[in-house]
């Protein structure tokens, strides 16, 4: 791993907050964002609407009272492809929110271990010895 020069930790560290800062904000909106997705799925020609929630779950179930006139069976069958159509709907919306937040989050560095601290410490032990403090 490649760190900042012991006098831009400072800089570094900054740039971090700053980083983290921004990533956090699109996490943030992106939370709201699909918080307020609507899937919708139809079938039956449109006789059956349905709308989900980001999650799949169910928000709303629109018979239009001419679906009455198809067996039970079929209407059973038309109901759970609409239901899919709003899941899939729904489950499509909230991924392309997701990859949008996504490079923001993947920009973050990786996150400075023990041995870090241990480079630090080593790299004062070698000024203190060499008379550089």
């Amino acid at each position: 791993m490649s760190w900042p020069a012991p006098d831009q930790d400072s800089l570094y560290f900054d740039q971090v907050l700053q980083q983290t800062r921004d990533a956090m904000r699109h996490l943030r909106t992106a939370k709201h964002l699909i918080g307020q997705i609507e899937g919708t799925g139809e079938a039956a020609d449109g006789l059956i609407q349905v709308t989900t929630d980001a999650g799949g779950a169910l928000r709303r179930i629109d018979l239009n009272p001419r679906v009455l006139r198809l067996a039970p069976a079929v209407i059973g069958r038309e109901v759970t492809k609409a239901i899919q159509a709003a899941q899939d709907d729904s489950a499509r919306r909230a991924k392309e929110i997701v990859d949008g937040v996504a490079p923001y989050v993947g920009a973050l560095p990786e996150p400075l271990d023990e041995t870090f601290v241990q480079h630090r410490v080593e790299a004062a032990m070698r000024d203190m010895h060499s008379g550089g403090l």
